[in-house]
């Protein structure tokens, strides 16, 4: 259901909340750029003990007209704009020895295109599929890392979000528990992974068959365990899901339930960085199977509610992830996953197969230091059996155009220039072209125009 008008004070109100949060967040970076004082160098000192960091991002999406001949309930509609707005505070703190204990409050505003529907790989994974037009709080993280060093060549470890500074050994054991996204230990890549500073599409950032646990944030309770050995990392986790498809509350006792794991190789390619990664995931949850709601359909003419016929079922999947430094301004990325394509999408989105392939170049290469580029192109497809749910009118995740009978793969593009503006801030212009958007033929193609604004301290 799309949200209605509000009224222009409202929406005035909401902006200049908006706004204030943002500064909150850009204004010691400002402060910063403002100070011709050179920063005071480190003082000489075991590992940090403490430490709090702040970002704000602002995102605005719009989308002119397209062919749209037919819409549905879950369809991408034209001529329309949104934003979306966060805050998160990450504060840290080192308990003990080896130890970091991280909580990430938040406060999330605004919609996606169409309310996050319409497009499997969505346009902006800054948009989140619990749309709110007032600010409201959340906690995406509070977890615990341990690290438990085990020999070989020790190498700093720089101070970051959710990172403490400090040391650790080539061979150690990391394991973490509580509140997490299963894509902060899986599937990163260095390249395309964070919509807040490179990609925006969903299927850009993440494996887009790699439909990981989470709630409509992204985020779940779980652990997850990585052990480092020289230039190999084998990573494990179980997570809770859901408990329905696509909603707010996680189980909190593994009834239903995700399993993964992950290879990592680290390689050099004349002396630059690289890594590959190869990963895999086992479901267990409450899901309703598509061939149950094709037949069901077939016996009564009218498609039935997913969760009228949803028990207990597995289903998973696989992926490939690949990074590599060309030179010291260039570096391409590869993804390809895939999905067994036969039960409903549980908490990520309608993907049962994707490739994509991308690139960054800093802008260092024209003397833009703190400029970037990025482009990637990627194709997402679906089995023949979502197909056929799709075109009897079956409603997935994020797609659902009421019919589907002209289905094709979901071809997208994207490029976005990142221009430093001050310490800390950035500001980014973002375009993506759609072709057969929730892989129908019958619209698009869909052309998005959009602008980020970055701050983090």
């Amino acid at each position: 259901m799309r949200e209605p008008a509000a009224p222009l004070d409202r929406r005035r109100a909401r902006a200049r909340v908006t706004l204030a949060l943002w500064c909150a967040v850009a204004a010691p970076g400002l402060a910063r750029a403002a100070d011709d004082t050179p920063p005071a160098p480190p003082a000489e000192a075991g590992p940090q003990r403490f430490a709090v960091h702040a970002q704000g991002t602002f995102t605005v999406q719009a989308t002119p007209g397209f062919p749209s001949p037919y819409v549905g309930a879950q369809s991408l509609t034209p001529h329309q704009a949104k934003e979306t707005a966060d805050v998160t505070v990450y504060a840290g703190v080192r308990p003990w020895r080896g130890a970091e204990l991280w909580v990430n409050p938040e406060i999330d505003q605004g919609f996606g295109l169409s309310n996050t529907l319409g497009v499997a790989g969505f346009p902006s994974a800054e948009a989140y599929k619990v749309g709110s037009r007032a600010p409201y709080f959340k906690l995406p993280r509070l977890f615990l890392r341990q690290t438990i060093d085990l020999g070989g060549d020790a190498a700093p470890v720089a101070a970051g979000a959710n990172q403490l500074a400090g040391a650790q050994t080539a061979n150690r054991l990391v394991i973490t528990l509580g509140k997490f996204g299963v894509v902060d230990v899986f599937d990163t890549n260095r390249y395309g992974h964070d919509p807040r500073t490179d990609f925006l599409n969903w299927a850009a950032i993440d494996a887009g068959a790699f439909d990981y646990a989470a709630n409509a944030w992204g985020y779940t309770f779980g652990g997850a365990v990585e052990w480092y050995h020289a230039a190999w990392t084998v990573r494990s986790g179980l997570f809770n899901l859901s408990k329905q498809p696509n909603q707010p509350s996680l189980e909190t006792g593994f009834q239903q339930y995700q399993l993964v794991g992950e290879v990592e190789h680290r390689q050099s390619l004349h002396g630059h960085p690289g890594a590959i990664r190869l990963g895999g995931y086992y479901t267990h949850g409450n899901l309703a199977l598509l061939r149950d709601l094709i037949a069901a359909h077939d016996r009564t003419g009218v498609m039935p509610d997913n969760a009228s016929l949803r028990h207990m079922n597995g289903h998973g999947g696989g992926y490939l992830s690949i990074d590599q430094e060309l030179s010291a301004t260039v570096g391409v990325f590869v993804r390809a996953s895939a999905g067994d394509g036969v039960t409903e999408a549980d908490d990520f989105t309608d993907i049962d197969r994707s490739v994509s392939i991308g690139a960054q170049i800093a802008g260092s290469a024209w003397r833009r230091t703190t400029d970037k580029v990025g482009v990637v192109a990627l194709a997402n497809g679906i089995s023949r059996t979502r197909q056929i749910f799709l075109n009897l009118g079956g409603l997935g995740t994020l797609v659902g155009d009421g019919r589907l009978p002209h289905p094709g793969h979901e071809w997208i593009g994207e490029g976005w220039y990142q221009l430093g503006v001050l310490s800390g801030v950035t500001l980014t212009a973002d375009y993506q072209v759609i072709a057969n958007p929730a892989y129908n033929r019958d619209r698009g193609p869909v052309h998005v125009f959009g602008f980020r604004l970055h701050a983090a301290v």
